[in-house]
């Protein structure tokens, strides 16, 4: 197998180009797994780890512009107040050293169904800007972007190069369920974010389905239901929107958990999550 280093970003894209089957790595926290189980042999490696423009962030028009290089430790250091749920799931993300490398981009370009980030971008209405050397910058809301278990909407010339998301227009919740808080894939995970201006309430389901999932439904019961001002809801509207979510789920019976757990604790954090939130009031 072939090993090309990239040493811009134009570079990068010329080269993806030419060899539309090279698998890009940067932090290469999935990419090394595959190829360590020989799931996956590409016909080459692009490193991009040595672009520097891949690792900045910056704040644009009230959004967070996340470089495709930027590590999930740095998430959790520079960017907890602006983005707090992906900090927070950024915080149950491997050991410390896989989050020292590991990015969100690389999580969206595996396109895992449990991809911890992926419930966080959901909710919070991410946008992914993807490149190509020929056709230029093509922009992905999130939730189009996951086609299939694994599978997503990238073009064989394409790299993604960063994720825009909304900074937080109020509280935000991460959660996920495994055998422990980090170093584990989850068995479901959930995120909810809420926006006091707009009124609009977010959602994200991850690892209860063949791509990460919105629960659109309970999104619009909460946000009739939620008293915005107290950030409150009635306990018999709260289970009403933990068993939406539930509903919205399509999970399977695998080693880490049945479909029926994964329904009935999806329920669950759902509504602790609107417990949480309300002690952000």
């Amino acid at each position: 197998m072939e090993f090309i280093t990239a040493d811009s970003w134009t570079d990068a894209l010329r080269i993806k180009t030419e060899r539309p089957g090279a698998a890009p790595i940067a932090g290469g926290t999935d990419v090394m797994v595959e190829l360590n189980f020989d799931l996956r042999r590409p016909e080459a490696l692009l490193d991009l780890s040595r672009i520097r423009e891949l690792k900045d962030w910056d704040v644009v028009g009230g959004s967070v512009q996340l470089g495709a290089g930027v590590s999930y430790t740095r998430v959790i250091e520079e960017l907890a107040d602006r983005l707090p749920a992906l900090a927070m799931a950024a915080r149950t993300v491997g050991s410390p050293q896989i989050r020292n490398r590991g990015t969100v981009a690389g999580n969206l370009g595996t396109a895992s169904p449990a991809g911890d980030a992926h419930p966080v971008l959901l909710a919070t209405g991410a946008v992914v800007e993807a490149e190509s050397f020929e056709r230029g910058v093509r922009k992905i809301p999130v939730e189009g972007f996951f086609t299939g278990v694994k599978r997503c909407a990238l073009e064989p010339d394409e790299l993604i190069r960063a994720v825009v998301i909304p900074t937080a227009a109020g509280p935000q919740q991460f959660s996920k369920v495994g055998t422990r808080n980090a170093m584990v894939i989850a068995v479901c995970s959930f995120a909810i974010a809420l926006d006091l201006d707009a009124r609009t309430v977010g959602t994200g389901i991850g690892s209860a389905g063949p791509t990460p999932l919105a629960a659109r439904a309970a999104e619009r019961f909460l946000a009739e239901e939620l008293d915005w001002d107290a950030l409150a809801v009635s306990e018999a509207a709260a289970h009403r929107f933990g068993r939406l979510v539930a509903q919205t789920a399509q999970p399977i019976d695998d080693v880490r958990g049945t479909a029926s757990y994964r329904k009935h604790a999806l329920e669950v954090l759902a509504v602790r999550a609107l417990g949480w939130i309300r002690g952000c009031a």
